[in-house]
């Protein structure tokens, strides 16, 4: 790996809490220099500008979800109990394996919507992603017999996402953990009745 790919990599992981916890618009460029002890030059010799940071900022949290979630479910055998492997996210933010700030797409998506066009395609297009994997999980599992033959994959993968990114939102505008057990409790419950 070359200097200027260590560099870059340094600024990702750096700055990957303050645009998780404060958001593309409350992250200055003092933050990230802050962050990483580099200069603007630097920062910028590396990104194009901010919207360049903020995005690979995004992939990389992105990419430690997903990671726990795949590692998490490369241990079962059973399509259910991989689908179960969501409903753990409380015990997962409790032990500190979800990225500081939260759910990257959550996140992301609530502050771009109407703000950034870019983080928002980045935010949906691994929602769908996320719910494509889901589905993957259910028709896998339909073909095991382990779920309905008449389950609605589709509908089924976005109720287990609503009640997750719901889950989260409600934890982290209370900071009250019960909140977001209540969630994956509701949320064992329905996996456990497909």
């Amino acid at each position: 790996m070359s200097k200027a790919e260590r560099t870059k990599e340094l600024i990702i992981e750096k700055t990957s809490v303050l645009f998780n916890k404060k958001g593309y618009a409350g992250t200055s460029l003092n933050d990230l220099t802050d962050a990483t002890g580099l200069t603007k030059g630097s920062i910028y010799g590396n990104f194009k500008n901010k919207d360049d940071v903020a995005i690979e900022v995004f992939r990389f949290n992105l990419k430690k979800m997903a990671m726990l979630f795949e590692g998490e479910q490369a241990k079962c055998s059973l399509y259910r109990d991989k689908l179960f492997v969501y409903s753990n996210l409380d015990i997962y933010f409790k032990d500190g394996l979800v990225p500081e700030g939260g759910c990257p797409i959550l996140n992301t998506a609530i502050e771009s919507d109407d703000t950034h066009p870019e983080l928002k395609k980045q935010a949906y297009s691994a929602l769908i992603k996320w719910k494509n994997k889901i589905i993957g999980i259910i028709e896998a599992g339909k073909k095991q017999n382990e779920f309905k033959p008449e389950l609605d994959a589709e509908t089924t993968a976005i109720t287990i996402l609503a009640l997750l990114e719901g889950g989260i939102m409600i934890r982290k505008l209370s900071d009250n953990q019960d909140y977001i057990q209540m969630a994956m409790k509701s949320l064992r419950n329905y996996i456990g009745q497909l």
